[in-house]
């Protein structure tokens, strides 16, 4: 696998995703919690790029998508519809920036156990467009280079990683943590529009 798609395990958290994580350590049982929820992000990411490496592996000798140094190729028509949809969405949290508010299910999380934990993981990663794009392009990465799921392993390891920050700043910085998390938390909640932002310029300059 191609080590240009590794920058993509940071936006595979980005977002609710890394304010789940966040909100997971500050829970009453944050180690049992936050490694059910890193259980649940690995399942679905491995099965997500298994099957983006499937449909890539049935389609991808008949689909053509030219070369990156052709303006007129397919995969640069998708890379300037993709560009111009994550500008459209930093206009709309800049417009909307006194209105966005985090998604109401991240309250539950405060009180989460093992169970809720991992269905969250499992299903942020399979229910996030950026995210099944990313498996989408990791898959292909696969397919370019006739590796199978296994070559995608450092990539689902970044990714384990990066979820996993909240969990050994805590584990590392106990009393520190502790005070830090709530505090990321709360303003993570309240500046969600930033987020969303960021997120999106780091999707460009990762695709760009």
């Amino acid at each position: 696998m191609s080590v240009e798609v590794l920058p993509l395990a940071i936006t595979m958290m980005a977002g609710p995703q890394i304010m789940s994580a966040i909100i997971l350590v500050t829970t009453p049982h944050p180690v049992r919690a936050s490694l059910a929820f890193l259980g649940g992000v690995a399942v679905s990411v491995i099965v997500g790029i298994a099957i983006a490496r499937g449909v890539f592996a049935l389609v991808g000798s008949n689909v053509s998508i030219g070369k990156a140094s052709d303006d007129s190729s397919i995969g640069k028509i998708v890379q300037y519809v993709l560009i111009a949809l994550l500008l459209a969405a930093i206009l709309r949290n800049y417009v909307k920036r006194a209105t966005i508010e985090p998604p109401k299910w991240l309250g539950s999380l405060m009180s989460a156990g093992p169970r809720l934990a991992f269905k969250t993981g499992l299903l942020l990663i399979i229910l996030m467009p950026s995210d099944i794009l990313i498996m989408l392009t990791v898959g292909a990465n696969l397919e370019q280079h006739k590796e199978g799921v296994g070559g995608a392993a450092v990539f689902v390891g970044a990714t384990l990683l990066v979820a996993a920050l909240p969990l050994l700043a805590l584990l590392l910085f106990h009393r520190r943590a502790q005070r830090a998390m709530p505090r990321a938390r709360e303003w993570m909640t309240h500046n969600s529009w930033i987020v969303n932002i960021l997120c999106c310029l780091i999707f460009i300059a990762i695709i760009h």
